[in-house]
């Protein structure tokens, strides 16, 4: 997953998308517009997520998940697993944290793996440059739109990740149209741009610190991983993990040797990794710790199709190129991923079925269609190792979030490594006629090379090794005249005394080649994240009668058992039938508390329970029991075998509320006894 994440304030948005149960048309989600307060209010008393060590003040970009916390990210990892491990059989692992300073060196993170910042001139607070500049240049188009509407100049949210957690004032000012297209052609393109030109847009459109007002420095490069030392003498050195790709790429040769040395194949890993983040702010979309699920999809450089390309080729995606953003706009292109690929607008085969396959899940846990898009990198923004790259964003309160990054990294990582460990990273393939042609062929006089060049001779071996048959051909035709330099180095060899480059005929029955890699790499806390605003609304009676409208496939808890009092007479049966359902494997809870019937499905509503099943007194004469839906609080009437049966395959999506209608009765009031 790469480090970047646009994060673009916006208007309110549309509310969710509703779950898998039924009348879904029936329910106004919209009544009341999407309040980022009462959700993280909600978030809170119901301790989805709370910022870590808060008894002690808290710490920035740490957070604990409680119980519906934890439940609802191990049901979105539960659905991911089946939806990549299981069924595109991967070769799940599971790596170490703790990553030595080699390894990370070798893969170009100790250089590479940075952001940009600045401090504010006279107090040193922190910004990222890139979000510091998005933020002050939105808040001024917000303050040019409330001029243009003859409005007042209240304070606007500039999203706290990008500036600081207070509110700054958006001035109620006209730009000039041309201006005001100069700013949006710079947002459109805000990841494309460097330390260098980030400073130079400071200085141009005199960005400030938000708070203060003052003056901001120049942006300075922040390496993103944690140190560590790894041993009692710390003689180690090392890092928390970024991410966990590299533990893929350091078991390469014992996965093909457990795949029977055979490409294409995958391998997954869902754990966490570590950022040091400038900025830590926004709750969950930009933290120091989080939960990553990546796939290492190897493949042959030569023959990057999927041979399951035509089970995804008609999914239709949402795109935004890079030629489109680079040209400061940010309108969508709609196509088939089949389309994108025969017009070489996605790189291959491969990277197309990933895509729709990213897409796919994200609909299936609960993720509004209408607010995912696929967005591809631009040049500076491009990772050091990737060759192309999309990111599938989610828009939030928040703005566009980089939520999955699906990276073609080419065969960057396994070449590094192997060129640093002398170890062999790469795949013997049989080919089925054997493949005949010509070849130069250096043959190096070891006993001549060490006498003339001493402790160089390593050095001059790897060199001339090192040759493409482009420098071959050249050094060859060179050595006929008499000595020759080897091409970029400052040593000269003669032939035959120290080399002889001759054009073979070579019979190759054997192919070798170093694979590529495709890359999907989640961060599963956006997700959780985006997952919560998208599923989030409030009963049109009432605002503070929150709804959170989640899959039953991600529910934390997937049927409330409600029995109509504490009636002793009601317990065996109560208990009986919460058994049942989770040895069905649905999560059930009981809520026999005090409370009214209506305000124990309202708090439950807010857990995001999609049914409720109600116990009374009839129940137990006539073995019957009511099923609510949640959304439209629809209820049915059946015997509790049937009911139960119901239950599963609603939450199996095996079947539908509407099938449900079918199986069983329409409840409009209280059982007789």
């Amino acid at each position: 997953m790469s480090k970047k994440g646009p994060l673009i304030s916006g208007a309110p948005l549309p509310l969710a998308a509703m779950s898998s149960s039924s009348a879904k048309n029936e329910v106004n989600k919209t009544v009341h517009p999407f309040s980022r307060a009462q959700l993280e209010g909600l978030m809170t008393k119901r301790f989805f997520y709370i910022q870590a060590f808060e008894i002690y003040g808290g710490v920035a970009g740490l957070y604990d998940y409680g119980p519906m916390g934890a439940a609802l990210q191990a049901n979105i990892i539960s659905a991911w697993r089946n939806h990549f491990i299981l069924e595109e059989e991967m070769l799940e692992l599971d790596t170490t944290i703790m990553t030595p300073y080699e390894v990370l060196k070798t893969s170009g993170h100790v250089d590479k793996f940075a952001d940009w910042m600045c401090k504010d001139s006279k107090n040193g607070e922190i910004f990222r440059a890139d979000h510091l500049v998005e933020g002050v240049l939105e808040a001024r188009l917000k303050g040019d739109e409330q001029a243009r509407a003859g409005g007042s100049a209240p304070k606007a949210d500039v999203p706290a990740e990008k500036t600081k957690k207070k509110k700054v004032k958006a001035e109620a000012v006209k730009l000039d149209d041309a201006v005001k297209a100069e700013y949006e052609n710079v947002l459109a393109q805000i990841d494309n741009y460097g330390g260098p030109e980030l400073g130079q847009l400071i200085k141009k459109y005199d960005i400030r610190a938000p708070e203060s007002g003052n003056e901001v420095s120049e942006p300075i490069e922040f390496n993103l991983m944690f140190g560590t030392n790894i041993g009692p003498t710390g003689a180690l050195k090392g890092y928390l993990r970024p991410e966990t790709a590299q533990g893929h790429f350091v078991n390469f040769s014992r996965l093909l040797d457990f795949n029977s040395g055979r490409v294409p194949f995958a391998s997954a890993h869902i754990g966490k990794s570590f950022r040091n983040e400038i900025s830590p702010r926004a709750g969950l979309l930009r933290v120091r710790e989080f939960t990553m699920a990546e796939i290492e999809h190897f493949v042959d450089p030569l023959d990057k199709k999927h041979i399951r390309f035509d089970e995804v080729k008609d999914v239709k995606l949402s795109f935004l190129p890079k030629d489109v953003q680079q040209a400061g706009q940010t309108t969508l292109v709609e196509k088939t991923v089949g389309e994108a690929v025969s017009s070489g607008m996605v790189d291959n085969e491969t990277l197309g079925y990933f895509l729709a396959r990213i897409n796919l899940y994200l609909l299936k846990i609960g993720i509004d269609p209408s607010r995912l898009r696929f967005r591809q990198h631009m040049a500076n923004e491009m990772a050091h190792y990737a060759s192309d790259c999309w990111d599938a964003e989610i828009q939030t309160s928040y703005g566009w979030i980089e939520c999955v990054g699906c990276a073609d990294r080419s065969a960057y990582d396994l070449t590094v490594h192997a060129k640093k460990t002398k170890r062999d990273l790469t795949v013997q393939k049989l080919h089925k006629e054997p493949k005949i042609y010509e070849k130069w062929v250096p043959e190096i006089e070891r006993k001549a090379l060490g006498p003339k060049f001493k402790k160089d001779a390593k050095a001059v071996e790897e060199a001339i090794l090192a040759l493409d048959q482009e420098q071959l051909a050249s050094l060859a035709s060179q050595l006929k005249n008499g000595p020759a330099k080897v091409p970029e180095t400052d040593f000269e060899v003669s032939s035959p005394e120290l080399l002889k480059i001759e054009l073979k005929t070579i019979k190759e029955m054997v192919r070798e080649f170093t694979p590529n890699v495709i890359e999907p790499s989640f961060g599963l806390g956006r997700i959780f994240y985006a997952l919560l605003e998208h599923s989030f609304w409030s009963r049109a009676e009432d605002k503070d009668r929150g709804v959170l409208s989640f899959a039953p496939l991600v529910a934390p808890i997937k049927v409330l058992v409600v029995p109509i009092s504490s009636n002793e007479k009601l317990s065996p049966l109560v208990r009986d039938v919460a058994a049942r359902l989770r040895r069905n494997g649905i999560a059930a809870r009981v809520d026999d508390s005090s409370a009214t019937i209506g305000k124990r499905y309202s708090r439950n509503d807010e857990l995001g329970t999609p049914f409720a099943c109600t116990l009374d007194f009839a129940s137990v004469s006539h073995g019957t029991m009511t099923l609510r839906e949640r959304d439209t609080t629809k209820q049915l009437i059946g015997k509790i075998d049937d009911v139960i049966a119901v239950i599963k395959g609603l939450c199996e999506a095996t079947s539908s509320w509407e099938e449900a209608e079918q199986k069983l009765e329409k409840y409009s009031g209280e059982q007789a006894a």
